[in-house]
């Protein structure tokens, strides 16, 4: 007899897997979310509407968007652990690009640039680790929500440098804020290009695989409507708070409590996550996450507003996991990369909209608190179409 063969510290499925979430700690974490720390200063130092700001997140979607239309022929061509690091690289040229410019094209082919990397180092990431979380499958949920975590940790140590920096620098210090991301950003992408990612999991031609829409449509209209509307709270809740009177410290606070909430996102949810049952999961989390983005319409205090930011974090960072999950459990792993492809196609199409139309809607009735009301409204109506989405039967 002899004692079973145990991963290498550096080979961990764990370890692997937290690595990788640095892809989107990066990619989302701080290459998307963190524009809404910096969102207000540079609305009044550059002149901008509500529209031209949530325009910025509009072009930084479509960019998601594009990528993941992409990413399959990417993964294909450069492997799984090539597309992820290269993308969360493009991610931190976007970074510096936004430093170094405040004209409106550079900075909207900037925000292009990094969803662009952040949607390809997503799909392929989101692969790997449910390849590699695959290797324990009675903790395969467990791990995968950990790569899924990553965009939490962006969001914390973004809010807890960016509201400080604007309040030491002052007005039309935007620019400084970019810096300090980008420096952060390189910071947690060196692990990343360092791990031996690629000796860990291969799909082969995985990225070849066709994925049939029609099964699944209902449950891609509900992923579709959780892009579109998560998207408003986290592009103008910053503002939200800051126009309720809300300082560098209450703004930090408000921001670090949506990314402290990814931390507790994989054992609140791990029962949810391993449910088989169609869309059974996405319908709870989403519909929770909606609860967390309606609680700001009912005030400003400061408990209310801290409340919200615990409830939709947690529920946030669980929703995209649970589409993973439900990737995992109804499709053969050489369809998951073109199935995770789809589901951020729908999920990069909301978003790509939401912004912009919510921008537009505020700046037409004069109030952040309608942003609110669609965002919380568009959550709900998601979680009841993910409800009508049944299991599919697998084939192996």
């Amino acid at each position: 007899m002899h004692a079973p063969d145990r991963p290498s510290p550096l080979t961990h499925p764990a370890r692997l897997i937290l690595i990788l979430s640095l892809g989107p700690t990066v990619g989302l974490g701080i290459g998307r979310f963190a524009y809404a720390l910096v969102l207000p200063d540079m609305r009044d130092t550059l002149g901008w509407s509500y529209s031209a700001a949530g325009f910025m997140n509009t072009i930084n979607a479509a960019g998601y968007l594009a990528g993941a239309l992409l990413a399959s022929r990417l993964i294909k061509r450069f492997g799984l652990a090539a597309t992820v690091r290269w993308g969360t690289l493009a991610c931190v040229l976007s970074l510096a690009l936004c430093a170094f410019s405040d004209n409106f094209i550079v900075l909207s082919f900037a925000r292009l640039l990094a969803g662009l990397g952040a949607a390809a180092g997503f799909v392929g990431g989101g692969a790997l680790a449910a390849t590699i979380a695959q290797s324990r499958p009675e903790r395969a949920n467990f791990l995968l929500s950990l790569f899924y975590a990553g965009p939490g940790v962006g969001i914390l140590s973004s809010g807890l440098v960016a509201p400080f920096v604007l309040q030491a620098f002052g007005p039309g210090s935007w620019w400084i804020v970019w810096w300090a991301m980008t420096l952060l950003a390189v910071a947690m992408t060196v692990p990343l290009l360092l791990a031996p990612l690629d000796t860990t999991a291969s799909i082969g031609d995985a990225a070849a695989t066709k994925f049939a829409i029609r099964p699944v449509l209902t449950y891609l209209v509900g992923y579709f409507l959780f892009g579109a509307g998560y998207i408003a709270y986290m592009t103008f809740m910053i503002a939200y708070v800051r126009d309720a009177g809300g300082g560098a410290a209450a703004q930090s606070a408000f921001w670090s409590l949506i990314g402290l909430s990814a931390f507790v996102t994989p054992w609140v949810w791990r029962r949810v996550l391993a449910l088989d049952r169609g869309g059974l999961s996405t319908t709870i989390i989403l519909g929770v996450n909606a609860v967390g983005a309606a609680l700001p319409i009912f005030g400003h205090s400061a408990f209310l507003l801290a409340i919200s930011a615990l409830v939709f974090g947690v529920a946030f960072f669980a929703v995209v996991g649970s589409t993973t999950a439900f990737v995992r459990f109804n499709y053969p792993p050489a369809a998951w990369p073109a199935g995770i492809a789809a589901m951020t196609i729908a999920f990069g199409i909301g978003q790509t909209l939401g912004p912009i139309a919510v921008g537009a809607v505020t700046d037409a009735m004069g109030s952040l608190s309608y942003a609110l009301n669609v965002s919380a409204a568009m959550l709900a109506v998601g979680a009841i179409a993910a409800a009508f989405q049944g299991r599919l039967a697998r084939k192996s």
